[in-house]
């Protein structure tokens, strides 16, 4: 297991190594704006598949996906209008965003289900990463299934045990400052659900949503 100490100076070259990690089909070990994540290749069964089992995460549960900005969300999902007001208004931030996805997106993630959930963190590694690999990677927190995430890399690692193994970098940007998960808005269907409040407030959600629809 590699392991990077995340500095300003050494940013470009933990986002080179990270990347080249993606593309080789391992898992990365890294920071967010609100936790830490694991990161696969999001269209890889293969890399999906050792992220679903690092978590012990049921396999019918989705994992969602970063991407840089929203011109790459387009190619893999069907951006609504409501979606691209919650883009332009609350993105990058803390926040996850269900879409359909387009025709043709399969494997990984996106395997056998008709959404794919997006993710824009307000975090510079991550939006350099995802231009970097150049597609989506995955967003999910770095804990057991079930179990509440750790700040730390210490803890998350004593979490996951053994599982642990099979990341293949970890890139540290040290503890974590307390902050709720993502919230999660369904856009996949003809009305909004929000499916879980966090980083960002629900009220937040409805408001950007509906200053335009109020127009």
């Amino acid at each position: 297991m590699e392991h990077l100490i995340l500095e300003k100076a050494a940013l470009d070259a933990c986002v080179r190594r990270a990347a080249a990690i993606l593309r080789n089909g391992g898992v990365v070990l890294f920071p967010t704006d609100t936790l830490y994540g694991l990161g696969a290749d999001a269209f890889s069964d293969a890399a999906v598949d050792t992220i679903y089992a690092i978590k012990g995460r049921d396999e019918k549960k989705p994992i969602h996906c970063i991407v840089a900005d929203i011109a790459m969300a387009e190619e893999y999902a069907e951006v609504t209008n409501d979606a691209r007001l919650l883009f332009q208004r609350l993105l990058p931030g803390g926040l996850t965003v269900i879409l359909k996805k387009r025709e043709g997106v399969a494997g990984g993630v996106a395997r056998g289900i008709e959404t794919i959930g997006i993710r824009i963190p307000k975090n510079d590694f991550c939006a350099q990463l995802a231009r970097a690999f150049g597609k989506p990677f995955t967003a999910t927190s770095a804990n057991v299934s079930g179990l509440a995430p750790k700040r730390s890399l210490s803890d998350i690692l004593e979490q996951l045990g053994e599982s642990a193994e099979m990341i293949d970098l970890i890139i540290d940007a040290g503890e974590l400052p307390p902050s709720a998960p993502s919230t999660v808005v369904d856009l996949s269907g003809e009305e909004p659900v929000i499916l879980r409040e966090g980083a960002i407030s629900a009220a937040d959600v409805w408001n950007a949503i509906r200053a335009e629809r109020d127009n």
